[in-house]
């Protein structure tokens, strides 16, 4: 897990373990703070921020107004993704998973790290 020097660091760190626990089709997964600072991630922050930045924009942008959560299926895996009031959660899975599922999960991991 990578994680740069946060204060909600550690909570963000216990969500992405959490998650895999869970969801043990996740290919990875991140965590982002209220400005798209990636709090915690499975690998390369960069690359997640910029990632979920440009997938919630596409989404608020198609939708006219913002997106609380995203999925998008291709023939080589899936995408979630889902905000809170001041975190967002992204996650890369297999083909084939069970959507509802994954989005209960995601939205589990965000309420617990919003408390």
């Amino acid at each position: 897990m990578v994680a740069p020097a946060d204060s909600t660091a550690p909570a963000a760190e216990a969500a992405v373990a959490k998650l895999r626990e869970l969801a043990p089709e996740m290919r990875g997964c991140a965590v982002l703070g209220p400005g798209g600072e990636v709090l915690a991630a499975t690998a390369e922050p960069r690359r997640w921020a910029e990632g979920a930045r440009q997938l919630f924009a596409a989404a608020d942008e198609a939708g006219g107004r913002p997106a609380d959560h995203v999925h998008v299926a291709t023939g080589d895996g899936e995408v979630f993704a889902v905000r809170g009031s001041g975190h967002a959660i992204v996650a890369v899975s297999e083909r084939f998973v069970l959507s509802s599922l994954m989005v209960f999960d995601l939205r589990t991991a965000l309420r617990e790290l919003e408390r």
